[in-house]
């Protein structure tokens, strides 16, 4: 698993923070994370303890004010930044309580998500190789030919995973998802693979074809 204090691209924070890139964008921009957690310098990258407050600002928004959800990442911060040296195991056994008066928020779920996502991103990224000698370098799951972008777009595409595996036998169901998380943490640049073209690999079961509905009028 990546380590607490490893600082991770923006596209593998939004997949760790379960958000959209152009919100990890936004908490950067809009200094919603404290400084001392992202990098700008190449490229932009977020602490991936960090994901963890990432992930409280937008889930607890339609219970919490903005300012107290700032307040509280504010507060958090000191707690982080000393515990990031710390393994996930014992930053998850420390007390992630914070109380305001009224107000008591927990930041132990959300740490726990995090850490859970950030396994299964250091898994995905142990399922992809990439070599010159195999499909010219497309990153493809290991041991197979299967390209992890193909499978991915077959998900995104709406295919049951009964349906991606029969055209890539050689894979598993716990396969297939990580392959998706890899794709959604390393987005493939150039346009994308036109939806009629089939990859290197993959077996037709059935061909139907459905005839467009003209719209009427």
């Amino acid at each position: 698993m990546p380590a607490v204090a490893e600082m991770l691209k923006a596209t593998e924070a939004a997949v760790v923070s379960r958000v959209s890139l152009r919100d990890v964008n936004r908490v950067i921009d809009e200094r919603i994370l404290p400084d001392a957690f992202v990098s700008v310098d190449n490229g932009r990258r977020v602490l991936a303890g960090a994901c963890s407050f990432i992930s409280f600002y937008f889930e607890s928004a339609k219970r919490l004010t903005s300012e107290e959800r700032l307040f509280a990442i504010r507060t958090f911060e000191p707690k982080l930044a000393r515990a990031s040296s710390l393994a996930w195991t014992a930053l998850l056994k420390e007390d992630w309580t914070m109380r305001d008066d009224f107000l008591t928020i927990d930041l132990a779920p959300f740490l726990k998500s995090a850490s859970e996502r950030l396994s299964d991103l250091s898994a995905a990224r142990e399922l992809v190789t990439t070599t010159q000698d195999i499909l010219g370098g497309t990153p493809v799951i290991k041991g197979t030919r299967v390209p992890v972008y193909d499978v991915a777009a077959s998900v995104s595409a709406g295919h049951t995973v009964e349906r991606i595996l029969e055209a890539y036998p050689g894979i598993d169901a716990g396969k297939v998802r990580l392959a998706t998380i890899y794709a959604d943490a390393n987005p493939p640049r150039g346009r994308p693979r036109a939806a009629t073209d089939l990859p290197e690999g993959s077996v037709i079961i059935r061909d139907h074809r459905v005839p467009r509905l003209r719209k009427a009028g």
